[in-house]
């Protein structure tokens, strides 16, 4: 693959990523709280709350490592560019 088709797929895996980290934790926040009396057996659209954290943990951290990616395909633009502006 081409450095245009990885990032390609790269940009698109990071924009599904930021929806389910985004709408996961939209759902813990709104509708699963925290506080000792929510208790821990919570249910969302058939998920427990854990499975919403899990869903919500391993979404971010996909999401992380994707920019990482993301930033690796770009390092030189990057560098580029602000040596053009800073310095």
């Amino acid at each position: 693959m081409d450095k245009a088709g990885l990032n390609y797929v790269t940009d698109a895996l990071m924009a599904l990523s930021l929806i389910f980290t985004a709408a996961s934790g939209f759902i813990l926040l709104f509708f699963l709280p925290y506080g000792i009396r929510q208790g821990r057996l919570q249910e969302f659209l058939g998920l427990s709350k854990q499975a919403w954290i899990m869903v919500h943990d391993l979404s971010g951290l996909i999401l992380v490592i994707l920019v990482i990616v993301h930033l690796s395909l770009h390092w030189r633009w990057a560098v580029s560019m602000t040596k053009k502006y800073f310095f």
